[in-house]
């Protein structure tokens, strides 16, 4: 009697939600079928790729089976874990396996998968000396190389290397024979993590997934974690789904920074990846920054982590001293420091730290030449007579040019006094090197922007221009670190604005020396500066997670955005079950033919709230209805 053929159940490439399931089919006699292999099935009229998730001897449908097409490669891509962890992310944020596995696993390169693995080298158990700085550092160490999985929270001191730390993290796991996955915010940062990975483990002991890398190099890295020839992998965002054998560490760097958070459906943070794999695969986790999200603190108060910081006494000596500039006293002793762009203390500073041949670094919200300009005369912004957008100038002597449709305004005139005058709101950073150069003649000013971005500082007395996230670092530390036009960042009409602006102005500070000075052009009455001054982010993360709860605000809430078609994201809330308890918000327009709908509803409920929403959004594309993209947490809530 024939033995009856294998069953392979199968997630087809397609982003449908209504095709958001696995699908069966027979294996060919012959054909080297395996669980996460890649294979091409057919669907309706024509072949479709898909990944084998799993091989079985049966089948619950009752209807005929169709036959796997083509096996495209035997090579498993998708690992039972990662199985479950796309599943896992798909659901938690209402999107489809597919989306997820799309994001998980690179471009497939043939000629990579035929060359030979190479051998697992073996990794040594590192020092925890620099850990030893820290409340629990070198107990997370020591549990790590002992198998355990503990979780932390850990805020790093100015001037520490943490990707060092990070280093030693993993080479604690690997030497224990388990792997790790670091995530890291953008290339730079990746580029560091790597040359440390390489000091502290040695040749050959990782491997790095960047899209930068390009298709054949990160193909041939993603190939050598789900192979098992490394232990450990660094990456961007999507090597938070790294295949990497016998998980014992996951980790993430700067959790706050936006570029954790996918373009791509279903828009996973790289952070509650993270989490959820930790969780699964019951690893260790460690959540590293300098400043401190309320998303973070969640974790330490919720005791799902401990809270990992240095003694007050290795924070002071580590920090330099930050001297904020706007308050009564301030004014009374510098009556210009008020509306001055830079205050006498913030020049006294940076006249300090380059006669002692030190650089200093000015950190400015945005790049350009001046990126916003309103009325001289009423203080109404500028806007373009042809779309009404935000008018800007691109130089000096320069008419105002329209930041979206480009429309030179050469005879501009305010449409509230008509006046003829236009005045800055924002100073980019192109002005801002054009002041500093006439402010220290003999000093080169160089500047660093996300077009332009600065590997190093110059080294000695230098002058470095640069927007949030893309200061270089200075080899010994800066002499001098200027937060300039803070106003910019805290007056955003964002929950996140506090937030994100102590994120930025810490990364910055951090550069600094210790024995250097950082002046932050800002009321030092603020809670956001205090948190600043004394580097305690961990104080004002718990303050914004009171103020959120009292609120309902993320993250002790979940929001999901509706955004479609006008009256479609209502008309989707409106059949929602009345026991989900989803609160409506809105909805606000997004353009003339489209809005944008919040709901909101408790933490516990947030599983249920997906459920729903994938659901509808199902059904809605069975109807052929409009679509309507879903996205929970949102980053302009979350």
């Amino acid at each position: 009697m024939d033995e009856s053929p294998a069953i392979a159940a199968v997630c087809i490439d397609q982003p449908l939600p209504q095709l958001d399931r696995l699908f069966d089919y027979l294996v060919p006699e012959g054909m080297d079928v395996r669980p996460g292999c890649r294979v091409r099935v057919r669907f309706g009229r024509r072949k479709v790729a898909g990944f084998v998730i799993a091989v079985k001897p049966s089948t619950d449908f009752a209807g005929k089976l169709l036959w796997i097409s083509d096996l495209v490669s035997p090579q498993p891509v998708v690992t039972e874990e990662i199985a479950v962890l796309a599943r896992a992310v798909a659901d938690r944020y209402a999107g489809t396996m597919s989306d997820v596995l799309r994001l998980a696993v690179p471009e497939r390169r043939v000629r990579v998968e035929a060359e030979a693995p190479a051998e697992v080298l073996p990794v040594a158990a590192p020092s925890s000396d620099h850990w030893k700085r820290y409340i629990a550092g070198e107990a997370f160490l020591r549990a790590l190389h002992d198998t355990k999985s503990p979780r932390a929270v850990w805020t790093a001191v100015p001037g520490e290397d943490w990707p060092a730390r990070f280093a030693e993290a993993a080479a604690a796991t690997a030497a224990a024979g388990r792997g790790a996955v670091l995530v890291v915010p953008d290339q730079t940062d990746l580029d560091r993590l790597d040359a440390a990975l390489e000091a502290v483990l040695g040749p050959d002991r990782h491997v790095v997934l960047s899209a930068q890398a390009g298709p054949t190099k990160r193909y041939r890295a993603f190939l050598k974690a789900a192979r098992g020839d490394v232990r450990i992998v660094a990456g961007t965002r999507a090597a938070a789904f790294a295949p990497v054998p016998n998980l014992g560490l996951v980790a993430i760097w700067d959790d706050g920074d936006g570029s954790h958070v996918d373009r791509h459906a279903p828009y996973p943070h790289a952070r509650e990846v993270l989490l959820t794999r930790a969780g699964l695969a019951k690893a260790a986790c460690l959540v590293g920054a300098h400043a401190r999200t309320p998303q973070a603190q969640l974790l330490v108060e919720t005791r799902w982590a401990v809270s990992m910081t240095a003694p007050r006494g290795e924070i002071r000596s580590a920090t330099p001293r930050i001297v904020p500039v706007g308050d009564e006293s301030d004014l009374e002793r510098d009556p210009s420091g008020g509306t001055a762009r830079l205050p006498t203390v913030a020049w006294e500073a940076a006249r300090a730290a380059l006669a002692k041949d030190r650089p200093v670094l000015v950190q400015v919200p945005r790049r350009g030449y001046v990126p916003a300009v309103s009325c001289q005369r009423c203080r109404t912004r500028a806007a373009c007579p042809n779309c009404s957008g935000p008018l800007r100038l691109l130089g000096p002597r320069r008419d105002p040019v329209c930041g979206w449709c480009g429309t030179v305004a050469r005879d501009f005139r305010c449409a509230e006094c008509g006046s003829n005058r236009v005045r800055a709101v924002v100073i980019g950073a192109e002005r801002t090197v054009e002041e500093l150069a006439q402010a220290f003649p003999d000093t080169p000013v160089v500047e660093s922007t996300g077009v332009n971005r600065l590997e190093s500082a110059p080294a000695g007395a230098a002058v470095v221009v640069a927007t949030p996230g893309v200061e270089p670092a200075a080899a010994e530390g800066y002499g001098a670190v200027l937060l300039l036009d803070t106003w910019a960042l805290l007056t955003r009409a964002e929950l996140t604005a506090s937030e994100e602006a102590l994120r930025r102005w810490m990364n910055a500070v951090a550069l600094a020396r210790p024995d250097g000075t950082a002046v932050v052009v800002a009321d030092g009455g603020l809670a956001v500066v205090q948190a600043l001054m004394r580097w305690d982010p961990a104080w004002f993360a718990a303050r914004e997670l009171e103020e959120r709860t009292e609120l309902g605000f993320p993250p002790v809430m979940k929001f999901a955005a509706l955004t479609g078609p006008n009256g479609e994201p209502e008309k989707l809330a409106t059949d929602l079950p009345h026991d989900l308890g989803a609160e409506p918000i809105g909805p606000i327009p997004v353009d003339e033919h489209t809005e944008r709908l919040l709901l909101r509803v408790r933490r516990r409920d947030g599983a249920a709230l997906a459920a729903t929403l994938a659901k509808a959004t199902a059904e809605r594309a069975n109807a052929k209805a409009d679509p309507v993209r879903v996205q929970i947490d949102p980053r302009e809530i979350a």
